[in-house]
C-alpha cells in the first residue's frame, strides 16, 4: 500500500513574535565571496517524507534504511541536498532563483539526529547571463564534512520582499498532533455536544475527550443515543448524558447551560445547523453578543505556505457591508488565538478595481476605510482582492499590485456564503485542503461542522475551541 501522509492544521506564528522583512537578492546586487548558512536536523519525521516522496516504502521510521556498518537509519542523500535548494530558495539569491546544474559529492552518512550546517558561498558571477556560481560544504555536528560541492543558478529578476514570521512555527505535516499538543497543555473545557445521535458525532465527542481536549455533556433523548452506541460498539460509561425529548429540546437545553456557565463551547451533532443556530440566536434565551455571528474555516493546503482562514461559508447568506465588518472582527479574533499577531485579511471579488457596478468591490472599498479609521483594528486589510491577487505573489507582481495583504492573505473573506462554501470545498476536495469549523460572535465558541467531515476535522475543530474558551475566560465576548 502506498504511504500516505496525513496533512492537518497547525498553529501558526505565535502572538507576538516580531516580523522580519526577508528580501532575495537580484544578480547585481551580489558580489563575490558573499555568503549565506543554513542549519537543520534529521529527524524520523523527515526520513518518513522523504520515503513517501520517492515511493520508497522500505525507509520508514518504523525499520528505516540501514548504511553499512551504521545501525540508526540512514536519510536519502536528497534531505542534504534538499538543505541547498532551501538556502537558495529562501536566502542567497532567494525567492526567485533557478538552479541549472549542480554537482555534489556525498563523503559522510547522514545520521537520524544529525545536524548539518550548510555553507555556501559566491564563487563566480557570469553577468552576460546573470548566473551565480557557488560553493557548498555541510557539515554535521562532529565538524565532519557530509556533502562538498558546487551549483549553478540563475539571480532573481525582480526584487520580493516578504515576511517570515508569516511562516508557520509549527510544520504541517502531522500538524494535528501538534496542534493536540499544544491545546492539551491548556487544560480540557466542558463542551454540550448538542444531539449527537449518529456514530460520527458520537464517536467524535468521545475522540475529542480521549485526546484530553473537552469534557462532554451529551443532550439527546436517551435511548436514540444508547442504541447509537450500542450499534457503533461506543462505550459511554461515566459520560455526563442531559435526555431530551428531541434534536430541537438539545439545542434549547444546550444554550441554558451555556447561560449558567456549565459549559464553555457547543459542538453540533447531527441536528441541522440551522435548529442549532435557532436556538443560538433566539432573542432573550440565545448567546447572541453585540457582533453578529458568523462561521470561520481555518485551512491549510499543501499550495500554500501558512495556515489561513475563509470566511463566511456557513452562516450569513449574503451579508450587509455591516455584517462583513463584523465577519471580518471575528476572523481577526481568531486568527489571534492561533497566534497571527497581525493578519492580512484580503476582501475578495471577482476583480481588483473598485467598478460601481459590482456591490462586492464597493464593500470592499469601504471595509478598507473603516479599517483606516480605526473601525476595524487588529489586522491589515486590502481589497477588492482578486482570489489569485490574494495567494499568489507571482499574479501580485504581473498585476503591479502595491499591497501589503495581496499575495500573503491570512484571512481571506468572500462576497457570500455560496462563493465562500463553493471556495472552501473546492481546496478541501480538489486542493488537498484540511479544515476545521468554529462559529463566532456567540458568547462562546460553537463547532459546527458538516455531516461529511472527517474525524479529524471534527477533533481539530474542537482544538480551536479550546483556544478561544481559554482566551475568553481572559477576555469575555
Amino acid at each position: 500500500m502506498t504511504p500516505v501522509i496525513s496533512t492537518h492544521l497547525a498553529i501558526a506564528t505565535p502572538a507576538g513574535q516580531p516580523l522580519h522583512l526577508v528580501h532575495n537578492r537580484t544578480f547585481h546586487e551580489m558580489a563575490l565571496g558573499d555568503t549565506a548558512t543554513l542549519q537543520r536536523t534529521l529527524t524520523t519525521h523527515d526520513i518518513e517524507l522523504l520515503s513517501v516522496v520517492a515511493s520508497n516504502t522500505s525507509q520508514k521510521k518504523s525499520d528505516g534504511a540501514h548504511a553499512a556498518g551504521h545501525h540508526d537509519p540512514i536519510a536519502h542523500s536528497v534531505w542534504g541536498s534538499s538543505m541547498i535548494t532551501a538556502l537558495l530558495d529562501t536566502r542567497l539569491p532567494g525567492t526567485g532563483t533557478v538552479l541549472l546544474n549542480q554537482q555534489l559529492q556525498f563523503l559522510v552518512p547522514i545520521k537520524l539526529g544529525d545536524t548539518l550546517t550548510l555553507t555556501m558561498t559566491i564563487r563566480a558571477l557570469d553577468a552576460a547571463n546573470k548566473q551565480v556560481t557557488l560553493s557548498c560544504s555541510s557539515c554535521n555536528q562532529d565538524q565532519e564534512e557530509v556533502i562538498r560541492g558546487e551549483v549553478t543558478v540563475i539571480a532573481p529578476e525582480l526584487k520580493i520582499d516578504y515576511l517570515s514570521a508569516s511562516m508557520p512555527t509549527l510544520h504541517f505535516l502531522d500538524g494535528a498532533q501538534r496542534l493536540l499538543d499544544h491545546v492539551r497543555a491548556l487544560g480540557s473545557i466542558r463542551v454540550a455536544v448538542v444531539h449527537p445521535c449518529d456514530a460520527l458525532s458520537l464517536s467524535s465527542a468521545i475522540d475529542a475527550q480521549a485526546a484530553g481536549l473537552i469534557v462532554p455533556v451529551l443532550i439527546a433523548p436517551l435511548a436514540k443515543l444508547n442504541a447509537v452506541a450500542k450499534e457503533a460498539g461506543l462505550d459511554l460509561t461515566g459520560l455526563e448524558i442531559v435526555d431530551v425529548e428531541h434534536s430541537h429540546a438539545a439545542a434549547s437545553r444546550a444554550v441554558e447551560l451555556a447561560h449558567a456557565g456549565q459549559v464553555e463551547a457547543l459542538m453540533k451533532g447531527s441536528l441541522h445547523t440551522d435548529e442549532l443556530m435557532g436556538a443560538v440566536v433566539a432573542s432573550g434565551t440565545g448567546l447572541r453578543t453585540a457582533r453578529r455571528i458568523s462561521h470561520c474555516f481555518l485551512m491549510q493546503t499543501p499550495a500554500y505556505p501558512r495556515p489561513f482562514i475563509i470566511t463566511d461559508a456557513a452562516v450569513n447568506i449574503s451579508p450587509t457591508l455591516e455584517g462583513k465588518a463584523d465577519i471580518i472582527r471575528n476572523a481577526i479574533d481568531l486568527a489571534h488565538a492561533i497566534g497571527v499577531a497581525q493578519p492580512r485579511v484580503a476582501i475578495l471579488a471577482a476583480v481588483e478595481t473598485v467598478n460601481p457596478g459590482m456591490q462586492s468591490t464597493l464593500d470592499a472599498a469601504a471595509l478598507c476605510k473603516m479599517a483606516d479609521r480605526g473601525q476595524i483594528a487588529g489586522a491589515l486589510l486590502d481589497g477588492p482582492l482578486a482570489f489569485d491577487n490574494a495567494v499568489s505573489m507571482a499574479a501580485v507582481k504581473i498585476k503591479g499590485i502595491v499591497s501589503e495583504v495581496a499575495g500573503q492573505a491570512d484571512i481571506l473573506v468572500v462576497p457570500d456564503l455560496e462563493s465562500g462554501n463553493m471556495l472552501a470545498k473546492q481546496l478541501e476536495y480538489l486542493g488537498g485542503a484540511e479544515c476545521a469549523g468554529i462559529v463566532l460572535g456567540a458568547k462562546l465558541p460553537i463547532v459546527l461542522t458538516s455531516r461529511a467531515d472527517s474525524r479529524e476535522s471534527r477533533i481539530s475543530s474542537c482544538a480551536i475551541a479550546v483556544l478561544l474558551a481559554h482566551r475568553n475566560r481572559k477576555n469575555a465576548p
